[in-house]
Parts: C-alpha cells; structure tokens; sequence
C-alpha cells in the first residue's frame, strides 16, 4: 500500500508559491520537556514573524482513543495504523500551510516517523517503510530538522514523573533506555540537535529555541562546528554500533560569479535511497560564513551538475553519524586516504570541549586549518599524517 511520494512532497513545500515551509520534529526521551517546549516555540518564532502549525504527537491520541499495541492483533499492526495516520496529519498539515498568507510558516511536529523505530525490529520498520511507499532515509529526512530532548531521568531525575502525560508508563530506567533509542534512530538526520540536562530547565528551553532560531537563520546560522584530524577508526566497529549510522555522500562544486559565495549540490542517503541539497556559503564579516541549504529533486541535482566547477574534484566520502554522551560526530571517511579521517563535533551549548569516545583518536584540531575544508580538498589533498 503505497501512500506518499516523499520527495515530491518535500519539493512541494520549498515550492509553494516561494514562501518558506519548513518542517521540523520536536522529539525525545519521556518527561523530555516536550509539551513545555511547544509553549517556548510558539512564543519566540510568533514575535519573530513565524506562522507555527503544530501537529499533535499521534501516537498519544491513538492509545487514549482506545488504540493501542495492546488492543490491537500485533504491534505491527499498530505501528503501521500509527505510522499511516501521521503520514497523512502531515500532508495535510503542509496543505494547509501552502494556503495559507503567511510567508514565514514553521510545522512542529510532535515525535515524527522515526521514533516509531524504536518500537520495532529494524527488520519490521523496514518492512513497514516498503508497505507504506517510502524507505528509512526518505522518512527520515523528509523532515529539515530534528531536535532531541534528552529525558529528565538522564540528568535531572527528580523532575521525572508520569503524572503529566496519561500514556507514559516507563520507569527511570526503561525512560533513559528509550531515549538512547531514539536518538539511535534518529542519528544520521543531516541536521539533529540534542539538548541535555546540563543546565535548569527553563535554560533547557531556552537553549532549544535559540537552536531553532539558528537553523531557520535569525539573525544569522553562523557554521561554529569543531573540526579534527583522527586516526582511520574500526569502521566495522562503528557500523555494529547502534548510535551509528553510514551515509554516503557525494559533493559536487558548482562555478560562482561571487568569490565570497560558495555553492555546492550534494546526493546524501544509503541504500540506494537519496536526498539532494543545494548550498550556498558567503563568507561575511570576521571571516565567519553564513550557510543556506535548499533541498531540490533529482532532477534539479542532475540539471546543475551540468554547472560543475570542472576545475574541483568531486568529493566522494563515507559519513559515519556517531551520537554519544549527547553529542553529535559527523566522521568523514574518504577513499584517498588510508590512515586517517575527519570529524566534525557538534557541541551543546554547555559543553565547551569535546569529549572523544575511547575509540576515536585525534591527531590534532584542524578547525582552522583551510587545507581540511572540502572545498580545499576538491582542490589538493593533503598528505596522510597517521
């Protein structure tokens, strides 16, 4: 039973009459802050212009409406009706914001399509995926960002309580286990946040607002990831990991009339599943650089391939996306070397270094080095160091 066209559906919010739609999944462990959370975005993307749609967490509605894993034949079967129903809230969710007048629409989705992983064998979620017309990566990605909320057993565990929310059931410890879950389901999304526990909670909130508000440019999404030269790790190691996920990425650079603006098509997925984006990067005061992403169909890709700076390698590498202790490693592994790789770390706002897994081993901090930017390495590939 195929029931939606993923990538179309996706070109068609960025297309609706040039108006900004953008879709992003509030997600996370149990007493994660979620319900508070809508409050905060509401509040901060309204003053800042922002019509806000929120679609109900369906999985809630179901078990209070009396469907349940438990009422139904298999847990199958109620994923599949779960999975069914927030496919189509989400449709028509999109159809409502594409007409509407408001040009700057944000739909905050309450748990997406990929939390329901978390419920089943990996085998079953694909079998799903297959029987409702769409993959792992096309779900996954359909959404442009994904925010994790830690839950306040990890961190804050006299805060957690079920009294809040009439289907929650799980003790401390199921809730921490769940919440590594889902961030393993979600770990390999291009663009996924964790907001942990390490400060009060309305700071809590506040970090995630201001990440919201950075991913959608206001004022300005300023790239700050550290970057480090590693020791080529134990890929197979890392693909039994289950907070790990391979992608395969291949980076084309396209000629610009604007020496300060970068642009660059990318084909990002696995399996045979892709997405591919467009990215413009313009260099701007103080030498930081400002960072626009649009997500465009096959055909577009293929069409501005036509515009490659024939002059630049085409980058072709292995992204392993690593999430542990609550941030987020982006390890780059490419075909000219043998010895050693790239990874990016994205911080929580709270923790200013980076802390490695006894498994990754840093050469050193190449940050600032321009010689490991992927516009230098389509240019000249610096000799191993490992």
């Amino acid at each position: 039973m195929a029931i939606l066209n993923i990538t179309s559906k996706r070109a068609d919010r960025r297309n609706a009459c040039m108006k900004s739609i953008t879709k992003i999944v509030i997600t996370g462990g149990p007493c994660g802050g979620k319900s508070t959370a809508m409050t905060w975005i509401e509040s901060h993307l309204s003053r800042r212009g922002y019509k806000v749609l929120f679609i109900p967490e369906t999985a809630s509605e179901l078990i209070l409406g009396g469907v349940a894993p438990w009422t139904v034949s298999t847990n199958y079967d109620f994923q599949k009706a779960l999975v069914s129903l927030q496919i189509q809230k989400e449709l028509v969710f999109e159809m409502a914001a594409r007409n509407m007048a408001d040009e700057k629409i944000v739909i905050v989705v309450d748990r997406g399509i990929l939390d329901n992983k978390a419920y089943m064998t990996d085998e079953e979620f694909d079998s799903l995926c297959r029987e409702l017309g769409g993959s792992e990566v096309s779900f996954r990605d359909n959404y442009d960002a994904v925010f994790h909320l830690v839950t306040a057993a990890q961190g804050a565990a006299k805060y957690y309580t079920l009294s809040n929310n009439q289907a929650r059931t799980e003790t401390p410890e199921q809730a921490i286990e769940m919440d590594q879950k889902l961030i393993s389901c979600w770990t390999g999304h291009p663009y996924l946040r964790i907001i942990d526990n390490s400060t009060d909670f309305s700071v809590k909130m506040k970090r995630l607002v201001n990440e919201i508000t950075q991913f959608l440019g206001e004022p300005e999404p300023y790239e700050l990831d550290s970057k480090f030269l590693i020791e080529m790790p134990d890929l197979e190691r890392l693909e039994q990991l289950p907070n790990c996920k391979k992608v395969e990425i291949i980076q084309t650079y396209l000629l610009s009339r604007d020496e300060d603006v970068e642009l660059r098509v990318r084909q990002r997925g696995q399996d045979g599943s892709y997405i591919y984006i467009k990215t413009t990067k313009t260099t701007v005061a103080n030498g930081k650089r400002i960072e626009t992403e649009e997500r465009i169909t096959q055909d577009e890709y293929l069409d501005l391939l036509m515009e490659a700076d024939t002059s630049l390698r085409q980058i072709r590498k292995n992204r392993y996306c690593l999430t542990e202790n609550n941030q987020y490693f982006e390890i780059d592994v490419y075909p000219f070397w043998k010895r050693q790789a790239l990874v990016e770390v994205q911080l929580p706002e709270s923790a200013p270094q980076a802390q490695f897994p006894p498994y990754l081993h840093v050469i050193r901090e190449v940050t600032d080095d321009d010689a490991y930017k992927n516009y230098r390495l389509a240019r000249t590939i610096p000799p191993e160091e490992a």
